[in-house]
Parts: C-alpha cells; sequence; structure tokens
C-alpha cells in the first residue's frame, strides 16, 4: 500500500521572471521601460529587448514611479551595428515588450568598432567594452572639461595620440602649461602598446618652444595683420588715431623687409612725428625687449603650421609674459583664418581655452585672439578649422564658442552652475548622464556627440606618450 503524495499542479514553462521589467515604444525612436525596484537600470545601461537582436534600448533617464513600487526609464532605441552612433530605429511601435540587461558583447558591436587603436577607453565598469573613436566626426568642434585632478589633460592627450595614430588630421596645440611638449617622444607608459608606440613615433610632431635653439617659437611683427598690430600696440583707432593712422601708413611695403630689431631705428630714420610717436610706444611698452618673441631671421610658428605636420605643439608656457602668449596665438589664428579658402583640415587645440577665449577680456590683445575664436567657431567648419576647446570651468569660456561645439567630454564637475549651463548647451546629452559627474573618479569621462557611437562613461584608457606637466607631490620624512 502506498501513501498518497500531493503534487503542485504543473505549471507553463517560462523564460522570463514573474517580476519582469517592460517597455513601451510608441514612436519606434523612444522608449519607456517599467519594473520593479529590483531591476532598476542607471542612466547609460543597454537593456535587451526580448526577441529582437540587434535592437537595443539605450536608458537616459531613470525616475521612480508615483506608487513607489518599481521605477519607469527613458531613453532611445539604438540599432546595433549602425557603426556611428547614428542609426537609431524607426521601426513600428512596441507594447509590453520584455526586456533585461544586455550582454557585454552585444554593447561591445555598438560602441568598440573594429580597430582597437580607436579606442579612447573601456566602458565604466565593463573592461571588456571598449569605446572607439569616430574620427570622421571630428570635422565639428569639442569642448572638453573637468575640473582640476579630474585627469582631464591626461585624456586629452590620450584623444591626440588616438589621432595621430589613426587618422592623418593634422593639429596645432596651444599649450600654455607645457602639458603637451613631450607629445614626441617614444616614452611607452605602463600598459601602452609597443607596436602603438612604433606607429606614434612615425608621425612628425613639432615641439615650438621660446627658448628652443632648433625649434624656436617666434612669429614676425611685420606679418601680424593692422589689427593685430594695433592690439600689441594698445592703440585704439579713435583715441590714438594720429600714431594709428601712421601704423597704416608706415608698416607696408618696404617696411616688410625691416628686421624686427631694427623697427625703432627705421622709424626715426623718418623724421615722421607719428613715427616718431610709435617707436617711443614700442620702447615705452618694452615689445622691443622680446627677444623670445620676435622671429628675427628665424622660421616663424605660422610657416611651420602651414606645411602641416602631424601635430605642432605650440608651447606658450614658455613665455614670462600673458601679453608674448597672446600675441604668439593671434599671429597663428589670423594666419589661419587668412589661409581659410584652402580648406586645408586643421584641428585647433586649445588647452587651458579660459586663457585665450574669456567671456570679457582684459587687453586689446585678449579681445582680438577672442574674438578670432568667435569667428573660427562660428565659420571655421566649412573651412576645415575645427577647434578643440579644453577648460577646467566651462563659464569662463566665451558661451558664442561653447554653443558652437557639438562634441562634448566632461570629467569630474562639481559645479552645480557649470553642470546646469552644460546641459543647457549640449540638449543631445542626457541629463541622467551628465548628473554622475560629480561622482566620477579620477580618468572617468562621459563621451557624448558624434565622435563617439554612443553617450559614454568611459574609463580613459593609458597614455603611450609622458606627460608634460604633473603633479607636484607632496614632501614626506
Amino acid at each position: 500500500m502506498t501513501a498518497n503524495v500531493e503534487v503542485d499542479p504543473p505549471t507553463a514553462p517560462t523564460s522570463v521572471p514573474a517580476a519582469l521589467t517592460h517597455l513601451e515604444s510608441t514612436d519606434g525612436r523612444s522608449f519607456v521601460a517599467r519594473g520593479p525596484g529590483s531591476e532598476r537600470p542607471l542612466p547609460g545601461d543597454y537593456l535587451e529587448l526580448d526577441g529582437e537582436d540587434g535592437i537595443l534600448a539605450f536608458v537616459e533617464e531613470v525616475a521612480d514611479e508615483a506608487s513607489g513600487a518599481g521605477f519607469a526609464a527613458t531613453g532611445t532605441l539604438v540599432q546595433v551595428g549602425s557603426g556611428s552612433g547614428s542609426g537609431r530605429t524607426a521601426d513600428s511601435p512596441r507594447h509590453e515588450v520584455p526586456v533585461r540587461p544586455t550582454r557585454p558583447d552585444t554593447v561591445q558591436r555598438l560602441l568598440s568598432g573594429g580597430d582597437p587603436r580607436l579606442h579612447l577607453g573601456h566602458l565604466a565598469g565593463q573592461e571588456s567594452v571598449g569605446v572607439a573613436l569616430v574620427p570622421n566626426r571630428l570635422n565639428r568642434h569639442t569642448f572638453w572639461c573637468g575640473q582640476s585632478g579630474s585627469g582631464k589633460t591626461y585624456a586629452l592627450g590620450v584623444l591626440l595620440e588616438r589621432i595621430l595614430l589613426t587618422t592623418r588630421l593634422p593639429m596645432v596645440v596651444f599649450d600654455p602649461n607645457s602639458d603637451f611638449v613631450r607629445l614626441h617622444e617614444q616614452a611607452v607608459q605602463a600598459g601602452a602598446e609597443d607596436e602603438h608606440a612604433d606607429a606614434l613615433h612615425d608621425r612628425e610632431v613639432v615641439i615650438l618652444r621660446p627658448d628652443d635653439e632648433q625649434n624656436p617659437l617666434r612669429v614676425r611683427f611685420t606679418e601680424l595683420t593692422s589689427r593685430a598690430k594695433a592690439a600689441v600696440l594698445r592703440l585704439d583707432p579713435v583715441v590714438d588715431r594720429a600714431e594709428y593712422n601712421a601704423l597704416l601708413r608706415l608698416f607696408g611695403g618696404d617696411f616688410q623687409t625691416v628686421d624686427a630689431g631694427q623697427i625703432v631705428p627705421y622709424l626715426r630714420s623718418l623724421g615722421d612725428p607719428d613715427a616718431e610717436a610709435l617707436a617711443q610706444r614700442l620702447e615705452n611698452l618694452g615689445l622691443t625687449e622680446w627677444t623670445r618673441t620676435w622671429a628675427f631671421g628665424a622660421t616663424a610658428v605660422t610657416d611651420v603650421i602651414e606645411r602641416r605636420p602631424a601635430a605642432t605643439v605650440v608651447d606658450l608656457g614658455g613665455y614670462d609674459r600673458p601679453e608674448e602668449q597672446l600675441t604668439v596665438a593671434l599671429a597663428v589664428l589670423d594666419d589661419l583664418w587668412a589661409r581659410r579658402t584652402e580648406r586645408r583640415p586643421l584641428l585647433i587645440v586649445v588647452d587651458e581655452a579660459h586663457n585665450l577665449c574669456p567671456p570679457e577680456p582684459e587687453t586689446p590683445l585678449g579681445v582680438a585672439v577672442r574674438d578670432r575664436l568667435i569667428q573660427i567657431a562660428a565659420e571655421g567648419r566649412k573651412y576645415g578649422l575645427w577647434l578643440l576647446l579644453s577648460t577646467q570651468r566651462p563659464s569662463k569660456v566665451h558661451p558664442g564658442v561653447v554653443s558652437q561645439c557639438d562634441n562634448l567630454t566632461l570629467m569630474r564637475m562639481n559645479s552645480r552652475d557649470d553642470l546646469d549651463q552644460l546641459a543647457s548647451v549640449f540638449g543631445f546629452v542626457p541629463r541622467g548622464l551628465l548628473a554622475q559627474a560629480a561622482r566620477f573618479r579620477q580618468g572617468e569621462a562621459l563621451l557624448a556627440g558624434g565622435f563617439v557611437p554612443m553617450p559614454s562613461v568611459v574609463q580613459v584608457r593609458g597614455r603611450i606618450t609622458p606627460q608634460g606637466g604633473t603633479d607636484v607631490p607632496v614632501p614626506m620624512p
């Protein structure tokens, strides 16, 4: 005799847990996903649609449901394999589609591309997923920012190395703190790839420094534009109308052949009272003492850039006077603008951009440099002049330049005002990702815009070349 054993009634097999996240999309592009709190995703996560291989849901914002029992996530549906992050699907609406966290290999297909040299780093929290640079979208202006200690300058060096390795886009780097003066050195850092270092060594990188006898950083006063000369001389066309008029009359013709060291004697030899006044102004401002600025027969920085090395690093940090830095920057920017119709692509990298492009410059030279950068930001793209502006404080850069940028890199940023400004300017960046910036670790960066496949929080990879500027260590016993 057998004992009676109670058996549970059979249940239908299921491939998903009872607590399930579902997705709704009314337009086939955006979505709302709802689920229990235990399944809550984070901004920047990807969800995989059940039964739809190749389509992911990119989470941009996450909020609690009004009932407090779960979450509601919103974002964009993305087609995997589009290659540039722009392949957002426009399929038919979806209703109650089950979704789950996606596998790393699926995200890798979207973000990593086929060339590991393009990787700026790996997706934060997923070391197996590299985030690739999209080099053909560097033809847009880029804004690069992060507070002191975030790793901003180090990460910028990584980007410049990737551009040198994977493109033939020449660049000029305005380097106010001598951070990139070792960009030409083949010194492999810990974890860097030897073969990448060899390839980087084959690229021509010219470092121009004020005290370098082989590659001095110099400009020709006689080749400056009239406005630039007036800015250097602090001449106002109305207040100083006699001297300004003399500048227009005398600084041309035979004067173009006069060596910078002979400008004052030449002006005095003319027997013109206005020329004498200009000579006195030159001496009173100490311009004749700028021996590390004027070419005096040496090759000018504009001549070097004209032949387009792979990279030209302009070491502005080697000057003692801010006026000298501004004069060199203005000479380069004016020359590039004068040649703009040649349509020769060039990436113009401005580190510590608040120095060259503040909202309210204090000197005529500062105004001239800022205005030229605003002009390049507004009109330079069609001529192949593309800006990459790096700074610690977005609010200290002229908004007319920031607003023209289509690519963004944001590292740790605690300032609420700066984050709010970035949110208002870069409307294409998910606010949920921007809000994470205050919690970024050193070396983590939010990359968004066409130069990466999708907005991503990335742990930046190691440098190949050594960084020029480093923190001063705390003395220890």
